[in-house]
């Protein structure tokens, strides 16, 4: 097939301009001569194999997508999110925002591949009372994964993943983004969390992300902002969705008094449910279970830090173990993502090289990951 240049040259151009680098740093971050990439990217020169293969590798984007003129990639979604947002994103967070693509397309591809079909489950909201709608669509995800009233899941993150989600934690540097809503023209939905937030308000951010993905994915793309959601219907469906799934209506009907609580009760139950106190006060008073000096009071406290529960750290874990698995997490590495990444291999989907890019590391640290994990790397 004879590849089109000035497709390929506007595909490049346009990876380069929404990742706001230059043609010198993208000359300098991958060895190729800025004149020459000049020239590639305008049409009048034909890359070399080694030329596309460094570059989408640079990019985070399948090098066929490059010399392909079928392939899709999600440029009209991000150009939606940046052209509303693009000042509440940092060049860091842009390329974030990249690698995240680039391990939900993976992640999508492993597990077609390995056969790891999610549940199916859908909702079709009825009427326009909206608030209504996050509520009924929260029991009947929660009916549909087996919890009863009583039950506080526990890893929100691979429920999710379970019904179809492709959702990642990522490190952000603007704090005001909790969490980000992308439907990927071949992965589906995705969701990215902002793994720069306390842990608590990461399960919110993931539920409230997972209401965009049962409601919202015809828009493409969306940002969510921490902070109240005003007017935007939306945001306040998606907020309801996210507090009755963590936290069912039904279950806070029953809770002791909750206008009677002291501080150490609020901040107990807050941490039973892994809220934060904000959301606890929240939701008791949409349910109308405590008077506003008490929401007042409740929204103010805060569940120590320690005291919290990271699902995907757990207390197995040594110290050195912990750090390093954190620091995979802000990076987007999953143990589901990595276990797929290292079944890939062992099965012979992927090559050993494909995983260190799977796994956004060199071939000289695929090494240490591998024994982080417990994988071997030997005999394929």
């Amino acid at each position: 097939m004879t590849v089109d240049l000035k497709t390929l040259g506007y595909k490049l151009a346009k990876y380069r301009e929404q990742l706001k680098e230059s043609i010198s740093e993208v000359a300098s971050a991958t060895g190729i001569d800025a004149t020459r990439l000049t020239a590639i990217e305008a049409g009048q020169v034909e890359p070399t194999g080694d030329d596309v293969l460094i570059l989408a590798d640079h990019y985070r984007c399948d090098f066929k997508f490059f010399i392909s003129n079928e392939q899709v990639a999600p440029f009209e979604q991000t150009e939606t999110l940046y052209r509303a947002h693009g000042n509440d994103f940092t060049k860091e967070d842009r390329r974030a925002i990249q690698d995240f693509l680039y391990l939900c397309e993976t992640e999508d591809f492993l597990m077609k591949e390995l056969r790891r079909l999610p549940k199916d489950f859908y909702f079709s909201p009825s009427g326009d009372f909206f608030k209504g709608h996050g509520e009924t669509a929260a029991a009947r995800l929660r009916a549909a994964l087996g919890h009863d009233d009583r039950t506080v899941p526990r890893d929100v993150y691979a429920e999710f993943r379970s019904v179809g989600v492709h959702m990642f934690r990522r490190k952000l540097g603007n704090s005001n983004i909790s969490g980000l809503f992308i439907m990927h023209p071949i992965a589906g939905k995705c969701a990215l969390v902002n793994h720069s937030e306390d842990i608590y308000r990461q399960r919110f951010s993931a539920a409230h992300e997972m209401a965009h993905a049962i409601f919202d994915s015809a828009q493409g793309a969306s940002v969510s902002f921490d902070g109240p959601s005003g007017s935007d219907y939306l945001e306040l469906r998606a907020n309801r969705f996210a507090s009755c799934f963590l936290m069912p209506p039904v279950f806070l009907k029953k809770l002791p008094l909750p206008n009677q609580w002291s501080d150490s009760d609020a901040q107990r139950w807050a941490n039973d449910l892994r809220v934060s106190c904000v959301a606890l006060a929240i939701a008791l008073k949409e349910a109308k279970l405590i008077d506003q000096p008490n929401y007042d009071r409740i929204r103010r406290l805060h569940v120590p830090r320690e005291a919290k529960i990271d699902p995907e750290l757990p207390d197995s874990l040594n110290t050195t173990q912990r750090q390093r698995k954190a620091h995979l997490l802000e990076l987007g590495l999953s143990d589901f993502y990595v276990g797929l990444c290292f079944e890939g291999f062992s099965s012979g989907v992927i090559s050993i090289g494909r995983l260190a890019e799977a796994l956004l590391c060199s071939h000289g640290e695929l090494a240490e990951l591998a024994d982080l994990y417990g994988q071997p790397l030997h005999g394929h």
